[in-house]
């Protein structure tokens, strides 16, 4: 039997950083290198989702926004996981956010859950 442990890169800014969310979610805790996403400025969102605000023990989190300025600069660190840590990531992110794919400062690809762009 091949179970499929394929890597990808997950850039998170938020809740995903913290030691229990990741426990809660992945079952595990991560690693991962400092990274910039370029392009995007951090907005809060009231989250009401209880299963969430159990795990990450706020109600207001943040939510990046792209922008118009490559200037806008986010830090967050990038984690190497699993496809199916990927799907867990999901599960754990309200509707609010959408998973997209961009190139981080370093030049790794990764996902990232964003927002709606600004105005």
């Amino acid at each position: 039997m091949h179970i499929d442990v394929t890597a990808v890169s997950l850039f998170s800014y938020g809740t995903l950083r913290q030691p229990e969310v990741q426990i809660g979610t992945f079952g595990r805790l991560l690693d991962g290198q400092e990274d910039m996403l370029c392009g995007y400025v951090l907005r809060p969102l009231q989250i009401t989702d209880q299963r969430v605000i159990a795990l990450s023990g706020a109600d207001v989190h943040f939510i990046a926004c792209k922008t118009s300025n490559i200037g806008d600069e986010v830090p967050g660190i990038a984690f190497e996981i699993t496809e199916a840590e990927l799907a867990a990531a999901d599960d754990y992110e309200v509707d609010v956010y959408r998973r997209e794919e961009v190139r981080l400062r370093s030049g790794r690809r990764a996902f990232v859950y964003v927002g709606p762009p600004e105005p």
